[in-house]
């Protein structure tokens, strides 16, 4: 109930910065707190993408590189500053789950 609720409440927020990083992270979090599957696999997506040397370089947060990320947007979107939509993110990790077996 208590999960519930925190979903609730950080989607509706998110829903305010919609297409911006943060705020796709905070509509994933919402789903994640509902989903302990979708919750690993967003973290297994988020280890692998991580920047190399992470630890090396501020802010110290194993977060991806952002010439890599750009590029990904390219590829996928057609736009450097793509923000991918929700679904979007949803249906690459379980399909890596799924094509990976992890």
């Amino acid at each position: 109930m208590i999960f519930a609720s925190l979903a609730i409440y950080l989607t509706a927020m998110a829903d305010a910065a919609s297409h911006t990083w943060p705020g796709l992270a905070l509509r994933l979090a919402s789903r994640a707190a509902l989903n302990p599957r979708l919750a690993a696999d967003l973290l297994r997506v988020v280890w692998a993408f991580r920047r190399r040397n992470w630890w090396t370089r501020a802010p110290f947060l194993p977060l991806p590189d952002t010439t890599y990320l750009r590029w990904r947007m390219y590829t996928a979107y057609g736009e450097e500053d793509a923000i991918p939509p929700l679904e979007d993110v949803i249906r690459f990790v379980r399909w890596r789950r799924e094509t990976m077996h992890l």
